[in-house]
Parts: C-alpha cells; sequence; structure tokens
C-alpha cells in the first residue's frame, strides 16, 4: 500500500515534533511536507528544530526543507496536520480548509465552531460522519475535494471523557461530573510554559485556559450527531455539569484525573461490578475498523490499588489506550476512579494519526 502524504505545520514546536516521529513508524502516512514559522523557512529540518523527544529524530525527516504555512507548498498533501500555536493556527488552518485540504488541529481556534467535529478518536468517531456526509454532498455537486477541519481535543478533556462514554452508553445520561487533574509538564510546551524550577518539588495548582476547555468540551464530545447529520446537539449546563480543577506535577508524560460521577436516571444506578464489566469490554470504532494505530483496548481496568502511574501504565498500546484504577462507590455522587492517558499520544498527536486512519477508512482520505 502506497503511503498517503500528509504536511505538517509547526513542525519545530513539541506537538509537530511528536507528529513526525508518530508518522516515521506509521504504515499509513508519512511526514512529506513540513510547515514552519518564517524565520526556519528554507532551512534543513534537522539545522531547525530543538528535539526534545525522548525518541531519536527520524533520518527521513532529517533533510526535509522547512516551508512556509501556505497552501501552494503543501500541493500533493492528503492530509494536514496542524501543531500550530494558537496565535496564528486560525487564519493558516482556514487558509488550508479553504484551498480544499483536510486539516486535523491540535489548536483550541476551532473546538466550538458548530460545524466542526471535536474528536477523540476512541470516543466519538461517529462525528465523522458530518465529514462524510458533507463530502457525499460535494462529490454530489460535482466538487471533488471540498475541504475541511477536524479538532482534536484538549489533552486532558481526551482522559475524562474516554470512560465516560462508554458508562453514557450502557447506563444512559451522566448529569455531574468532578474532575481533578495532575497534568504532566509535557503539556506545557517548550516555551511559554512550566519550567524546571517552578515544577522541582511542586504542584502548581493552575493551568490557564485549562478548566474551562474540560467543562465545555465534554458536552461536545458526548453530545450526539443532530438529526440532520450536518452538525452537533451540544449538551447544556442542564444536562452535563463538569467541574473541573487542574494541577501541574513534576512527571514527564501522562496526565492522571481524580473523577467522580453521577449519573441522572436514578433508578437505574449500575452496580460496582457492573461499571467495571462496561469499561473492560469497550470496544471502540477504531479497533473494528482495524486502524493501524487503534489501541487493542481503549481502557485497561487496573485492579491494584496502587495503580495507575504514570511511569508504568502510559504507554499501554503505544499510549492509545486510557488506564483507569481505584474505580469504586463515592459517598456524595455514585463512583469515583483514577484515569491516566498519554497527554502527547492520545491527548494530542496520536489523536490526529488516529483520526486521519478512520477518516480514510470512511473513504475520506
Amino acid at each position: 500500500m502506497a503511503f498517503k502524504k500528509a504536511g505538517v505545520l509547526g513542525a519545530t514546536g513539541s506537538v509537530g515534533q511528536r507528529f513526525i516521529l508518530l508518522l516515521s513508524k506509521n504504515p499509513q502516512f508519512e511526514a512529506a511536507v513540513l510547515g514552519a514559522s518564517p524565520d526556519s523557512v528554507g532551512k534543513r529540518y534537522e539545522d531547525q528544530v530543538v528535539w526534545k523527544q525522548t525518541s531519536l529524530l527520524p533520518d527521513e525527516s532529517k533533510d526535509l526543507i522547512l516551508q512556509k504555512c501556505d497552501p501552494e507548498y503543501f500541493k500533493g498533501c492528503d492530509v494536514i496536520f496542524s501543531g500550530l500555536d494558537a496565535a496564528v493556527a486560525g487564519e493558516i488552518e482556514k487558509s488550508f480548509v479553504d484551498a480544499g485540504f483536510a486539516v486535523i488541529s491540535n489548536a483550541k481556534n476551532f473546538r466550538r465552531s458548530p460545524e466542526v467535529p471535536l474528536v477523540v478518536p476512541t470516543v466519538n468517531s461517529e462525528h465523522l460522519e458530518v465529514i462524510v456526509n458533507r463530502a457525499k454532498a460535494a462529490k454530489a455537486k460535482g466538487v471533488a475535494r471540498p475541504g475541511f477541519e477536524v479538532c482534536i481535543s484538549n489533552c486532558s478533556t481526551a482522559g475524562l471523557v474516554v470512560p465516560l462514554k462508554p458508562l453514557q452508553d450502557a447506563f444512559g445520561p451522566i448529569r455531574y461530573v468532578s474532575d481533578t487533574t495532575m497534568q504532566a509538564i509535557s503539556g506545557a510546551g517548550f516555551s511559554p510554559g512550566t519550567s524546571a524550577i517552578d515544577v522541582l518539588d511542586n504542584i502548581i495548582p493552575y493551568i490557564s485556559g485549562e478548566e474551562d476547555k474540560i467543562e465545555w468540551e465534554a458536552k461536545k464530545i458526548l453530545c450526539n450527531v443532530n438529526k440532520a447529520g450536518d452538525g452537533f446537539d451540544i449538551l447544556s449546563d442542564d444536562q452535563l455539569t463538569v467541574s473541573a480543577q487542574c494541577n501541574r506535577v513534576a512527571v514527564s508524560d501522562g496526565h492522571t484525573e481524580c473523577i467522580a460521577l453521577k449519573f441522572l436516571n436514578r433508578d437505574k444506578v449500575p452496580t460496582l461490578a457492573q461499571v467495571k464489566k462496561c469499561l473492560r469490554d469497550y470496544d471502540c470504532e477504531a479497533t473494528k475498523l482495524h486502524c493501524p494505530s487503534a489501541p487493542k483496548h481503549a481502557i485497561y481496568v487496573l485492579e491494584d490499588p496502587d495503580r495507575p502511574q504514570p511511569r508504568l501504565d502510559r504507554n499501554r498500546d503505544d499510549g492509545y489506550a486510557v488506564s483507569v484504577g481505584r474505580v469504586r462507590e463515592d459517598p456524595i455522587f455514585d463512583f469515583k476512579m483514577v484515569v491516566l492517558s498519554h497527554n502527547t499520544i492520545i491527548g494530542a498527536a496520536g489523536s490526529g494519526i488516529l483520526i486521519a486512519e478512520i477518516l480514510a477508512a470512511k473513504g475520506v482520505l
């Protein structure tokens, strides 16, 4: 099978680097064109990037010449992965969509757009049907390649919604959620970010904008596609209330979240055994479609009382799976649990690549 060509915007940044690293191991997509800021254009990638990943810079990317983040330089690409900072992402990504490109973005700019799917690929891949429907409608009008955008969720939102999805599907709406996060320093990026001296021997109980993202994004991810198939019935505060508290901790990779939840239907509250079985049995669409990056199990339920732990559990199924432990009844809510997700894989670039694989399996890419 021939590789599909991928462009990466913001290739020298932390998310861009992770896209390039994951693409180097992907059997379906290859990093063909790399885009960067104007002062980097025309230079070899290896000479310009300050490589921060724990794996070595892939040989095939070293000699690629950095291009301007302009659609003109990305002709022939089947998909565009954006690791751009939100300060510049909006206008640039829109120019690619207008030029007919498929854009999968890690930036926050269009997450709240009613027309743009906000996707955690092991949770709500059915939201991509909006893109499939638009592609079919455009083809019927003679437009061979309509541009579109899909947004990756905030990294901590991803860890939250993975266990909520199967519980919602099995036992009905979840009315209240409390989420306290302990987030890895890799989520802060390079600069601006949390410096080593700030986080060493410390916990920082504030991450700008993070709590609002979690509290809102969960309502879009856990909602249904509307009856017309062209948008989303985003949940209201009266349907789902999420309360988040976010902390930065001295962990390299892996966001840990302490979650408590309460179901809406008080006459149908499941037992603890039913909750654990529901989580264990959850099978996401990406796995059913045999996508190359899909996890064997979207959720691993751990019974040891001191798990999950970032250093021990963040790389389950190459970082695409979520680990859930300490599942137990709660005296205020119904149940509580500890959830661990790899913030730079299922919480960022890895989600983007798995979204692309799902779109390819659906015939859109």
